[in-house]
């Protein structure tokens, strides 16, 4: 009877049930979670800068297109303005409005989750 002995490749692989300590690494050294090309602050501040520059340049373009007064009334109040300048201010007050009324449902939303905390 010849017994053989298993070589370290042959043997039979079974799933650890103890828990590991240290996370997994891949072929690289590189721990499971250090993916070198995840999203990060910076890419996500890159991606806005760019977007915001192409944004600024079609609003330098509207603006330069639009250089035609117009009268603009609003209640008692009369004036001469470029159209772009018009056009403008009427979304700046829109963004503003929508803001204000995003704000108050914020905090009305805290209020009702501190009162439901505190009531627990």
């Amino acid at each position: 009877m010849s017994t053989t002995q298993p070589t370290p490749g042959d043997e039979p692989t079974q799933p650890s049930t103890e828990p590991t300590s240290e996370p997994t690494t891949g072929p690289t050294g590189r721990k499971a979670g250090d993916d070198p090309l995840r999203g990060s602050r910076t890419s996500g501040l890159y991606a806005a800068v760019v977007g915001l520059g192409v944004l600024l340049v079609l609003l330098i373009i509207f603006i330069a297109q639009n250089t035609d007064t117009t009268t603009v009334r609003f209640l008692s109040f009369e004036g001469e303005t470029p159209v772009a300048v018009a056009m403008l201010i009427a979304t700046a007050a829109g963004i503003l409005l929508t803001a204000t009324a995003g704000s108050l449902r914020i905090i009305q939303l805290r209020r009702r989750t501190k009162k439901d905390i505190k009531n627990r």
